[in-house]
């Protein structure tokens, strides 16, 4: 599979994941969506997603949870539960199952795969916090190509 788009490298060491995109480190979005990566092109096999706590989160709670909301019309769509990161240490890392109804996970070490692999439109995916709190992630995700043409990008 060729890769044109000099934003993704082809991974070949970590599991066959896939094309790799990075979001450098940001502030967490305050009582909002922000988006993190934007499919173009078609339909993606999302093989996993990782967020690594850069700078510690406030203590006070805050749900946070990935959501997908696709171009064509339609409402953004939970891609898992919510946990709550109040307090949570730099190095923390995020990660989902891709089973919908699990909460978003939070480990010092985690599996990168997903069990359960999804397939997404063209769209975001985006972070999404119910409270205003200091604290910022960094992301990666992992994906596969469904339709030719279809690439994601750091938002």
């Amino acid at each position: 599979m060729a890769d044109t788009n000099t934003n993704r490298q082809r991974l070949t060491e970590v599991g066959q994941l896939g094309f790799r995109v990075d979001k450098a480190t940001a502030s967490l979005p305050q009582t909002t969506d922000a988006a993190l990566f934007t499919i173009t092109g078609g339909r993606i096999y999302l093989t996993g997603i990782i967020g690594e706590v850069t700078t510690v989160m406030q203590s006070q709670a805050n749900n946070t949870k990935l959501v997908f909301n696709p171009t064509e019309t339609g409402a953004d769509q939970d891609i898992c539960a919510v946990l709550n990161t109040t307090g949570d240490a730099v190095g923390t890392l995020y990660t989902i199952s891709g089973t919908v109804g699990d909460a978003l996970r939070d480990d010092l070490w985690i599996g990168i795969s997903m069990t359960y692999p999804l397939i997404l439109s063209e769209g975001d995916i985006e972070l999404n916090c119910a409270a205003s709190n200091t604290g910022s992630v960094s992301w990666t995700m992992f994906y596969y190509p469904v339709d030719t043409g279809a690439t994601v990008a750091s938002a």
